[in-house]
């Protein structure tokens, strides 16, 4: 086990930015000593503000820092592959932000320079880190649902409700061919083919623009208050507000899942349900401390997060005594904690299995993807074509 500290730097400092410093922050055994941005002036901004020593205008200078050995690429989708070759082909670790790329294309070109490379990858579908996702997880490997039938579920969001919303995703150039799917329902499948074990083969989408053209204020920040633009620019919408989805699984399973980036106030509304053929799991992201369990012979059982029951492979991501909620900031520092513990270990990602998302996960769900934006264009059932990698 490695013991000197870890030196981190971290590109793009937008809304998840300062939440993996946060997260970084909560582990004793790493050091952030550096922070990149678009330019050295707002870098050195952000850096003086957020406590971090050096700070670099541009991504290459970071990377190529001595004292950094790990990068975390917190920057939009469209900046993904040219950053985060360029983290691996340095030899530094790399922990990206998901979704891993533009496109499947994009997404397997990482892996096999990761591959290649023999670095620690890593991509930010935290949820799967959830002390109760890991527990379904370990209580559906071992049997307890019986045969998983039907997986269904939803996430929901209303941060687009209005006209005057606006942010880059909505932009295809900028974020890719899919928004609410590439953005929330990533988060759905990644979340579902990790509590379950089974992999998506096939998909049938539909997509919805609700909204088919934005205001974008031309004097405010994105996610200011649209009440204070003077200015606007009307944008016509090429991405979906809304998408659900038909699933089958590799054993057989049926599901279906929605996902929603304007349905008025669900916040980040992420649930999943799980039936088997003895009992069911459901499970709650804005509850993320309790796990319905259904049965059919005896009273149903709602059962609330305690590092002293779960199992033991569980314990690991689950820090808080019972009683004191665990949410989305200590999830966030679970995934990011099982990252660091891989690399402290000496653990290999081309061999040894990871609770984190690596980049094989990450070019898995840009495999689905790329299935469900070819179903909603065509409205027929698509494979989801996967090779060995």
């Amino acid at each position: 086990m490695r013991t000197t500290k870890i030196g981190v730097g971290v590109v793009g400092t937008g809304f998840i930015g300062p939440v993996h410093i946060d997260a970084l922050r909560r582990l004793g055994h790493v050091e952030i000593v550096a922070l990149g941005e678009a330019n050295q002036e707002l870098a050195r901004a952000k850096a003086d503000a957020l406590g971090i020593p050096k700070a670099y205008g541009d991504f290459n200078d970071l990377i190529n820092d001595a004292d950094v050995e790990v990068v975390h690429n917190c920057t939009p989708n469209n900046m993904h592959l040219e950053i985060n070759s360029a983290i691996v082909q340095a030899g530094k670790h790399v922990f990206s932000e998901k979704p891993l790329a533009m496109d499947s294309n994009e997404s397997a070109q990482l892996l096999q320079l990761a591959q290649e490379h023999g670095v620690v990858h890593g991509v930010n579908f935290n949820y799967r880190l959830y002390p109760l996702a890991q527990e379904m997880r370990h209580r559906i490997a071992r049997g307890d649902i019986g045969d998983v039938r039907l997986i269904h579920g939803s996430y929901l969001q209303d941060w687009l409700l209005y006209p005057t919303d606006y942010n880059w995703r909505i932009e295809p150039e900028i974020s890719g061919a899919t928004r609410a799917v590439g953005d929330i329902g990533s988060h759905w499948c990644d979340l579902a083919q990790c509590v379950t074990g089974l992999r998506i083969a096939e998909v049938c989408a539909d997509f919805a623009t609700v909204i088919s053209v934005r205001k974008k204020a031309r004097n405010v920040e994105t996610f200011a208050k649209a009440s204070e633009a003077t200015e606007w620019d009307e944008k016509p919408v090429r991405t979906e507000d809304w998408a659900g989805v038909l699933v089958r699984f590799e054993n057989g399973a049926r599901g279906v899942f929605s996902v929603s980036e304007v349905s008025a106030g669900r916040k980040c509304r992420l649930d999943i349900e799980i039936n088997g053929s003895e009992k069911t799991f459901y499970w709650n992201q804005e509850q993320g401390d309790r796990l319905w369990v259904g049965t059919r012979n005896e009273g149903n059982q709602e059962i609330i997060r305690d590092p002293n029951w779960v199992a033991e492979a569980v314990r690991p991501h689950t820090f808080a005594p019972a009683g004191h909620p665990e949410g989305w900031l200590d999830n966030n520092a679970a995934n990011i904690r099982a990252f660091y513990e891989f690399i402290r270990e000496g653990k290999d990602s081309n061999r040894d299995p990871a609770a984190f998302a690596t980049f094989r996960d990450g070019h898995d769900i840009m495999l689905i993807l790329r299935a469900i934006t070819e179903s909603a264009a065509t409205g027929r059932w698509v494979k989801v074509q996967r090779a060995e990698y």
